[in-house]
């Protein structure tokens, strides 16, 4: 399937991922989990234990505010949802989700403080 993988400090990338349980947890590094952030029909796989493991920080999560309410960590990819699983992105997805993720985000304490800044 088609997919956006999105890297640490990396900007996004279009895939070809096997369509297997395996080659997904192979991508992440782990057990998967799907969040569904979106209105679209696409979902975030990324790695379920990823903050407990000290994966480094990716891509924020913002509300319709623009307020941050969670943090990706590790490597992700973006896909499609089919009627019973997981299926490719089309091309109007990838280029709205390749926008959205498209600026690595640096993560810094300060003070105290986490600061995020768009690479």
């Amino acid at each position: 399937m088609t997919v956006l993988s999105v890297m640490p400090g990396q900007v996004p990338e279009r895939m070809v991922l096997e369509e297997t349980l395996e080659a997904m947890q192979n991508f992440v590094g782990g057990t998967i989990q799907a969040i569904y952030p979106f209105d679209d029909a696409v979902a975030i796989i990324c790695n379920d234990n990823a903050k407990l493991l000290g994966l480094p920080y990716n891509r924020v999560l913002r509300d319709e505010e623009g307020n941050i309410y969670d943090i990706l960590c590790g490597p992700f990819f973006v896909c499609g949802l089919g009627e019973e699983d997981f299926s490719s992105l089309t091309e109007t997805q990838l280029e709205t989700y390749g926008k959205l993720f498209a600026h690595p985000e640096l993560f810094m304490a300060v003070g105290g403080q986490l600061m995020i800044v768009q690479i």
